[in-house]
């Protein structure tokens, strides 16, 4: 038997982006625990998982949308994987994933952590969606064992929708190492000289409805003594390329793709935008405060957590096009203030958002588990061990 317990993380999608980002820094967990990652495609996050030694498997029908017939092929695959892998916790992340992994979980009997990177059912969502995930979220809430919300914000609507009692709801912000892995100095202020024109401003973030790159674009068209990269992919992006042609803004807007040296684009920018209709607490938002970065962002879900206004940036009214318009010539037109609020983001990121901390508080919500598992019925030998102080 392996002396460490072992746990597996599932989740929708392997691409790029904040939830996969999230996981992959849970991964610094394999010094306490075997760990297995499964996904529902292949991408960033399995590739980060292997090339650190761990186990992976695809479930194909986990990718897809939510639809009736396909997700009970995904249930009945994902039971199968679990009976065969017989792990002493899942740890589930993104919606789909949350919601399937949950179920057949407890169908196995093994306790099962749900990390909400945002609910469904937040503001900024269609009503249809929101109350069918909200409708799903309550059937299937008992099923938990704990919920982890990225913000405060999303553990309040939790409770103040009574989606789970407070004693099965805590709250862990997200967090970054201070250095970015592989890259020694992107963690370091912008390299770009303050006096440099035009002003660079960048995004990263996959091109859908949700982060409504096209409003930043429009923006930008307003303000003439700044360029924009855009850096992401996604189904909205040939659209968005549209409307940069459309606009005459080619030699302003650009588009970068997916890209892993983002850190390093960052020391390159003067400014990071997040022009985004809903949130739960955006790990982007800390790559910019790393790099000492002012942050605009659309004050929805948990960024006031993260941004403090007039402080370490400017929050805006989520889709207000005049307020990104007047907030991007401010910070355009200075260059003090730019440094004053990076400079300010980049302590408060030092200070509250470190990786040490997130991982901290995560293991002791699986060992709060486990604790409670063993009250009841008899445990692994392995999870006993982890127990142990």
């Amino acid at each position: 038997m392996s002396e460490k317990p072992h746990i597996v993380y599932i989740i929708t999608r392997a691409e790029r982006g904040g939830a996969q980002m999230h996981v992959a820094e849970l991964l610094a967990l394999r010094d306490r625990a075997r760990l297995t990652v499964v996904a529902g495609e292949e991408g960033f996050l399995l590739a980060e998982a292997r090339g650190l030694g761990l186990a992976t498997h695809v479930l194909p029908d986990l990718r897809v949308p939510l639809r009736p017939a396909r997700d009970w092929q995904a249930l009945r695959a994902m039971v199968r994987l679990l009976r065969q892998l017989r792990p002493d916790l899942v740890h589930l992340h993104s919606s789909k994933a949350g919601l399937l992994g949950r179920v057949a979980a407890a169908r196995l009997g093994i306790p099962a952590v749900f990390t909400v990177h945002g609910w469904a059912f937040t503001e900024g969502v269609s009503w249809p969606r929101r109350l069918l995930t909200y409708l799903a979220e309550r059937v299937t809430a008992p099923l938990l064992a704990r919920a982890i919300t990225v913000s405060e914000y999303d553990r309040q609507l939790a409770l103040r929708l009574r989606v789970l009692p407070a004693s099965r709801l805590v709250t862990i912000h997200n967090g970054l190492p201070e250095v970015p892995s592989g890259q020694p100095g992107a963690g370091a202020p912008s390299s770009r000289p303050p006096s440099a024109a035009p002003v660079r401003a960048i995004m990263a973030a996959r091109f859908s409805p949700q982060k409504d790159q096209a409003l930043l674009i429009r923006a930008v068209r307003e303000v003439p003594d700044l360029e924009l990269w855009l850096v992401g992919e996604g189904e909205q992006q040939p659209a968005a390329e549209a409307l940069v042609a459309a606009l005459g803004l080619t030699e302003r807007v650009h588009f970068l793709g997916d890209r892993g040296d983002v850190p390093a684009l960052l020391r390159q920018s003067e400014l990071f935008c997040l022009s985004t209709h809903y949130e739960g607490f955006p790990i982007s938002i800390l790559e910019a405060m790393r790099a000492g970065l002012p942050v605009l962002a659309s004050d929805v879900g948990g960024v006031g957590e993260a941004v403090v206004p007039e402080v370490t940036g400017l929050l805006l009214p989520r889709g207000d096009l005049p307020a990104w318009i007047q907030a991007l010539k401010r910070l355009t037109t200075d260059a003090a203030l730019r440094r004053q609020l990076g400079e300010a983001g980049q302590r408060r990121f030092r200070q509250q958002f470190l990786v040490e901390q997130m991982l901290d508080q995560t293991w002791e919500v699986y060992r709060d588990v486990w604790n409670r598992q063993l009250r009841g019925t008899p445990v692994p030998t392995a999870v006993t061990k982890a127990l142990r102080p």
